[in-house]
């Protein structure tokens, strides 16, 4: 695993859920606007694409841990 990953997952790890959210949202945005400049020109690096779309999961799964715990925590 890369060290530019490492230090995604950390960032992630330390983010609360209203920022994941916001994260989530920045990263659709990103991937949008690089579909949206697709059109005009060819893109100079196409693994753009996967990398942000790996990324948007990345944290939506740690979105969805932190939810889970938040159930766990309110159940006990």
């Amino acid at each position: 695993m890369s060290k530019q990953i490492k230090d995604l997952k950390n960032s992630l790890k330390q983010l609360n859920e209203q920022q994941l959210i916001e994260e989530v949202e920045k990263l659709r945005r990103e991937l949008f606007s690089l579909k949206l400049a697709v059109v005009s020109s060819p893109p100079k690096d196409t693994m753009q694409f996967s990398k942000l779309r790996k990324n948007i999961a990345r944290t939506l799964t740690y979105l969805r841990d932190k939810q889970d715990q938040k159930m766990v925590e309110e159940v006990k």
